[in-house]
């Protein structure tokens, strides 16, 4: 990957032979520039993007209104993705992963890894947020863990909030940074802004998560399960239905698997 295609390929980690240093893809700089260092920034840009945005929102106690979490996870998510996506793709969250990883993206010997790496960092990022709060702060936000079902009552409602937002940011992902036609190289500000209107949109309906580890640290760090699956079913099936928009309709000959 030459440094002017890097900058316009941020996300796609399908062809990370082009990371391979002069010494060789099996050699041990090449095995950890190629498999190590991606995994390492996924966990390092999810602890700081999760961070961020768990103090946001206990930082928000007694305050009415979504601007202060949306613009905090919008603008940390950007700049997480602008700071580490030239090393892992910057994705941060596995229904990302997924998605990009079904429309060619992402190799699979790396999904796993990035998930995981994921996973821990978002609890790592709550567990920085839990450790800088008074506890009486930190439990009236419930760790910054999603009750959004708790206060509506609908858990489908919820549950088809989280798909229709997460499509949304994967769609944004996958057309802006992995189909070849669509790239833009400011894709940073565009996911960003994406999950900053998401989050003024549908905050109030489900907590606008839209990332299963952004919901998984929070959870550990406060033992709050209450419809915790709801952050998992519906981000997941929201980056499916990017999936199949992008192989079936949306996508260049390179990422469709019809009418190519």
């Amino acid at each position: 990957m030459s440094v002017t295609e890097s900058k316009t390929e941020i996300f796609d980690m399908s062809n990370s032979e082009a990371l391979d240093t002069s010494k060789g893809k099996n050699s041990v700089v090449g095995v950890f520039e190629r498999y190590v260092q991606p995994c390492l920034a996924e966990l390092l840009g999810s602890s700081l993007f999760i961070f961020a945005g768990c103090a946001s929102v206990i930082g928000n106690v007694g305050v009415s209104g979504s601007v202060q979490p949306a613009l905090a996870h919008g603008l940390a998510l950007g700049i997480a993705i602008a700071i580490f996506g030239e090393i892992s793709g910057g994705h941060f969250n596995p229904a990302v992963s997924v998605s990009v990883y079904l429309v060619g993206g992402l190799e699979l010997v790396l999904l796993a890894p990035y998930i995981i790496a994921q996973i821990c960092g978002g609890m790592i990022g709550a567990g920085l947020a839990k450790l800088i709060f008074p506890e009486e702060t930190f439990s009236t936000a419930a760790g910054a863990a999603f009750n959004a079902v708790n206060t509506t009552g609908s858990v489908g409602a919820a549950t088809v909030a989280e798909m229709i937002m997460t499509f949304i940011l994967t769609l944004v992902v996958c057309m802006g940074a992995i189909n070849e036609r669509t790239r833009v190289p400011f894709v940073p500000f565009c996911i960003g802004l994406t999950v900053t209107a998401n989050i003024l949109a549908g905050g109030s309906v489900s907590g606008a998560c839209m990332n299963p580890a952004r919901a998984f640290g929070p959870a550990v760090a406060a033992n709050h399960w209450t419809y915790h699956w709801v952050y998992w079913v519906g981000p997941l099936s929201g980056a499916l239905l990017t999936v199949t928009f992008v192989r079936l309709l949306m996508g260049d000959q390179k990422r469709r698997v019809i009418l190519k």
